[in-house]
């Protein structure tokens, strides 16, 4: 986090910068205060002609899986009395295998109440109205790091923050998905709450990240009319429903338009590994909120594999987002972004002009959502 206070001197216009554990929700906004994104600094985003430098950021506040286990849930109290859980306790129900020592548990810090974070995230999400949810997930794969030696410990980088890995030799022991899981799901619903986007980390874990997430718009699916009465529509109104009506008329369920939903209004799968047959079910018209998916460098193409390519083409083009998803700002973290858009951009086939245009377009409607992008004020395309 010491690397931000060269944002102001990045190329990059704006950044989205995510928190993942109890170490870095201050540091977030604490720069979100200095950098964040407002309504003067959106409405001159894009506009090339600014001569003062603009790079600004839009914060994300969240527990990340690979920390959810520091978390119990005091929704569902522990005991007849409700008292907090004995840290013992509590790591050896989240942890799989089971510890079998004391030492890698008493290394570990004093887990805390969900209901006290969740509160804060809502306060730093009321306190910054472009805020996202992130980053969230699942991770099948992580496994926590081994406590520190106390030579490692005394040698440690005192530029990063603290809570990471570092170095650190992996210990076998896992979070338990259904404790992932959990913790995923009620800050997905605060994000409904709140009608704030999400960024969500999923690792080995594509089926159920996916039905955690359709377990949030359970009975909040759209309709999509058949064939049969969208013909009857067009019949009806004299007008040929496939030339004027492209994408299908589709409603919600329940009748609502307005109000908070349990799923947040717009998702990003975010450095997405998934294979493109997982695409389809994510892009299925029935499902209430906008999926994104976005790529990296470091993450997606740094071999370009077939793999890769193959899911970006598979990617409808209003639907692809770019990060760096490096840990740093600066020089580094701007290249990076600018080989990722180069190239989604050889992949798609388009100009690099046309492709900054789209993913411009893409990364608004995501933070801002449909409506409250105005289109009026974007003037990268005349760029």
């Amino acid at each position: 986090m010491a690397s931000l206070d060269v944002i102001p001197n990045m190329k990059a216009r704006v950044l989205t910068i995510m928190a993942s554990r109890g170490q870095d929700q201050h540091l977030v906004r604490q720069f979100a205060r200095k950098y964040g994104l407002d309504e003067k600094r959106r409405a001159l985003l894009f506009r090339s002609e600014d001569a003062e430098p603009l790079t600004c950021i839009v914060p994300s506040f969240g527990w990340h899986p690979w920390f959810s286990h520091q978390i119990y849930d005091d929704t569902c109290p522990v005991g007849s009395d409700g008292r907090k859980p004995d840290a013992i306790q509590h790591y050896m129900s989240v942890l799989t295998p089971t510890p079998d020592h004391d030492d890698f548990i008493n290394s570990l810090p004093e887990p805390e109440p969900f209901s006290e974070l969740l509160a804060q995230v809502r306060n730093d999400l009321e306190e910054f109205p472009y805020a996202l949810v992130g980053e969230i997930g699942i991770d099948r794969s992580f496994r926590l790091p081994m406590h520190w030696a106390s030579d490692e410990e005394a040698n440690r980088d005192e530029s990063l923050t603290t809570g990471g890995r570092e170095g650190r030799q992996l210990s076998p022991f896992r979070v338990q998905i259904a404790h992932q899981r959990k913790i995923m799901k009620m800050q997905l619903n605060l994000a409904g709450e709140l009608k704030r986007p999400v960024s969500i980390h999923g690792v080995a874990a594509h089926g159920i990240l996916y039905e955690t997430l359709k377990e949030t718009w359970k009975g909040y699916e759209r309709v999509i009319p058949s064939k049969r009465k969208s013909r009857r529509r067009s019949s009806a109104t004299g007008t040929k429903g496939s030339v004027t009506s492209p994408k299908p008329v589709i409603s919600d369920t329940t009748g609502e338009t307005t109000g908070s939903k349990p799923y947040p209004p717009r998702i990003c799968l975010h450095s997405y590994s998934g294979p493109p047959d997982t695409l389809k079910q994510y892009l299925d018209p029935s499902i209430p909120a906008i999926i994104y998916f976005s790529f990296s460098s470091l993450v997606n193409l740094s071999s370009r594999t077939d793999k890769a390519v193959a899911v970006i083409k598979a990617v409808p083009g209003d639907r692809i987002l770019v990060e760096s998803d490096l840990h740093s700002a600066g020089d580094r973290m701007d290249q990076l972004l600018e080989d990722v858009v180069r190239s989604v951009c050889d992949i798609k086939g388009w100009t690099l002009t046309a492709g900054i245009n789209q993913l411009a377009d893409n990364w608004n409607r995501f933070v801002f959502g449909q409506q409250c992008w105005d289109q009026s004020s974007r003037t990268i395309n005349s760029q």
